[in-house]
């Protein structure tokens, strides 16, 4: 006999109520005639119904019932985030709400997970930032002891100082700038100036404005379109500017002396994709997925000799994000790495 459904405990219930019926007749039959007429099948017959219905009745009543408040309890939760649908009498409970505490449960193990790993990636921005404030602060902070110790009167030492205050000055100032307008992108605060622009001649701005900062390091930096039409995109303008020059800063700062960095332009029927290209030092695979998180450095010293803040191509990534396009990169080590983005292009 099974009793692993409800209508199966029912049903062999019944038939043991019966069967004891049938058993209790065949006795008294017996023992007041000493035969057993169709009487004794009719009531077993009859006692088995009888009993098959109350039960089953029953079990339905005070079973069926009740787990289907519980079910009702977890659809409702479920339901505030997820289309809410109506459950029917005639609804068989016990096969769905297994099926949905099991998601249920999933789901909460994945809820967990994520603040896990929310709570992992708080305290390393905290540290993170701590850290990127300290060194300029005390850099700032020997300085000015220096200064007020008696350098301020050496002519040979005082202007030196100052100076170097004023560079760890500007880089909090960087520091800062970037978290703003990370935090302004996140929160929704930066609305995107959308126009129709070649972005051939935009980035070709964008290297002249850093040729300069290029032919320091001896790199050398290209410019392939397609040819003589432009390329003409629908984007906020500053924003992708922004984007240009981290990007190829980047590719500047961690080149190869008498290096290359080339921009490329690839048609995408409705995108227009944009490819930064260097030969420098690359980026080891195990860095690549995290290369776009908050202050994430691949080589932290190096990354501080050259003075960025560590937001850049999170930044990077949250103004291409915010226009519903997509940003990637490939790297090999010791050859070199590449960052390419998509634009939408214009329709006019």
């Amino acid at each position: 006999m099974a009793f692993d459904t409800p209508r199966n405990i029912a049903l062999n219930t019944a038939m043991l109520i019966a069967l004891a019926s049938a058993f209790t007749s065949i006795l008294v039959q017996y023992w007041s005639t000493g035969s057993v007429t169709w009487l004794t099948v009719i009531v077993f017959v009859v006692a088995f119904g009888v009993a098959f219905l109350i039960i089953n009745w029953s079990i339905k009543r005070f079973i069926y019932d009740k787990v289907k408040i519980i079910y009702k309890t977890i659809h409702r939760v479920k339901s505030s985030k997820e289309r809410r649908t109506e459950i029917l009498d005639n609804d068989d409970p016990l096969d769905r709400v297994r099926e949905d505490v099991l998601d249920w449960a999933e789901h909460k193990v994945e809820e967990i997970q994520v603040l896990k790993e929310k709570d992992t990636y708080r305290r390393e921005f905290i540290g993170n930032l701590s850290h990127e404030l300290k060194t300029p602060v005390f850099n700032i902070q020997g300085y000015v002891l220096t200064l007020l110790e008696g350098a301020l009167e050496d002519p040979r030492i005082n202007r030196t100082f100052l100076e170097k205050v004023e560079k760890s000055t500007e880089r909090m100032v960087a520091l800062l700038e970037d978290l703003d307008s990370i935090a302004k992108i996140e929160t929704g605060k930066i609305e995107l100036n959308l126009t129709n622009f070649n972005v051939v001649e935009l980035v070709h701005s964008v290297v002249d404005s850093l040729e300069h900062k290029a032919k320091k390091r001896h790199i050398r930096l290209f410019v392939k379109d397609l040819g003589e039409r432009p390329i003409t995109v629908r984007a906020d303008k500053m924003k992708i500017e922004q984007v240009l020059v981290n990007l190829v800063v980047n590719s500047i700062n961690y080149g190869v002396e008498n290096g290359e960095t080339r921009i490329r332009f690839y048609d995408m029927e409705d995108t227009i994709l944009v490819e930064v290209s260097d030969n420098g030092i690359g980026i080891a695979e195990e860095h690549l997925p995290r290369l776009f998180e908050r202050f994430y450095r691949v080589d932290k010293s190096r990354d501080r000799n050259q003075g960025g803040t560590g937001l850049g191509l999170a930044i990077v990534k949250h103004i291409i994000d915010l226009h519903g396009q997509t940003i990637n990169v490939r790297s090999t080590e010791g050859v070199g790495s590449t960052f390419s983005f998509t634009l939408k292009k214009s329709r006019s």
